[in-house]
């Protein structure tokens, strides 16, 4: 351990070294962008309606733009003020009756709908904002977990160093693995990534199958709205992906492993007195380097833990559904359901 410059040795449990490790990540800033861009498009979906019963009856306004002849200006000037004002007016009236609705019944459960729209788009974009956030402590956690066995990575996070070149070392390490793995909420932050996952398949299955008729715009306004969903959904999930594959890295690696090994080699020739307690800590880590790639889930979508039904319905039918239209587009026949998704 490190007290300002001097170097110090102590006797630290596992909820010591975890404890280091959780203060660390507490004591960093938090970034609610992702929280921001769910308010934001939260909005924007609520608007969706009313935007596009706007743009339809927009090209069905008349301009009136009356020509008027060169003699009596003034008199010209004010009427064509007049009616420019009168046709403004006209064409706004047209614009929120379109929007809001004609009668005072109609614009009441038009509002109501759009209030109801923004606060449920928000309360999701809220739960996939906590599992992001979720799932960037659990990489924090991974980072800094990973910098243990380094003496510069270690001093520079200021957290404890250690070898692994004792069995109890080994043990220690491990057993700090497991706590920072299985710390913070676990079921049910998957259950909102799996349900955004399978949320975003069913879209992206509808607009395949839009994409497939002859008409393209037979229900438009549900196209662009599934459309905007999928990109929202999709930034999420890059994201959750990026990050579950980040910390699959930093817990499997197993070049740490093998640097150990090496350096209990060469501790061996070193001091031949201690070869004993050196072979057995050695063999800890051939095991534990085996139970780190065994300890894999069988089933993956890209780092994140996926239950074997939403996997099946991954492989064969979206990935179908997706080579179907690929094939109608390119001409050529494509299978993407045989694709390995790891």
């Amino acid at each position: 351990m490190w007290e300002s410059s001097d170097v110090k040795k102590a006797d630290l449990s596992v909820l010591d070294i975890s404890s280091a490790i959780i203060g660390r990540v507490e004591s960093m800033p938090e970034n609610m962008d992702y929280f921001y861009v769910g308010v934001l498009m939260a909005i924007i979906l609520a608007l969706l309606p009313s935007l596009c019963r706007l743009s339809d009856v927009a090209h069905e306004v008349p301009s009136s733009t009356d020509s008027a002849p060169p003699a009596a200006v003034s008199v010209t000037v004010v009427e064509m003020t007049g009616s420019l004002l009168s046709s403004l007016s006209g064409s706004l009236m047209v614009l929120m009756n379109a929007a809001l609705g004609d009668t005072l019944w109609a614009r009441t459960l038009i509002l109501i709908a759009l209030f109801e729209r923004c606060m449920l788009s928000t309360l999701f974009f809220f739960l996939l904002a906590v599992a992001e956030r979720t799932f960037k402590q659990r990489f924090l956690y991974a980072k800094l977990f990973s910098h243990l066995t380094s003496f510069r990575r270690a001093r520079k996070s200021e957290l404890p160093h250690f070898r692994l070149n004792k069995v109890r070392n080994i043990k220690t390490w491990l057993s700090v693995r497991s706590y920072l793995k299985k710390r913070g909420p676990q079921r049910s932050v998957d259950v909102i990534v799996s349900a955004a996952f399978l949320i975003t398949l069913l879209l992206l299955s509808f607009l395949s199958v839009e994409c497939l008729k002859d008409s393209v715009r037979l229900h438009s306004e549900y196209n662009l709205e599934a459309l905007v969903w999928c990109l929202v959904l999709g930034v999420f999930l890059l994201r959750f992906m990026t990050l579950g594959t980040k910390i699959n890295r930093k817990y499997r690696n197993l070049s740490v492993l093998i640097t150990e090994q090496i350096n209990l080699y060469l501790q061996i020739e070193q001091k031949p007195n201690k070869k004993e307690e050196l072979m057995v800590a050695n063999s800890v880590l051939k095991l534990a380097a085996d139970l780190l790639k065994e300890l894999e889930s069988p089933f993956k979508i890209s780092g994140l833990s996926a239950n074997p039904y939403l996997y099946t319905i991954t492989k064969v039918v979206i990935l179908s559904a997706l080579s179907g239209v690929l094939s109608e587009m390119l001409g050529f026949k494509l299978k993407l359901h045989k694709i390995k998704i790891k």
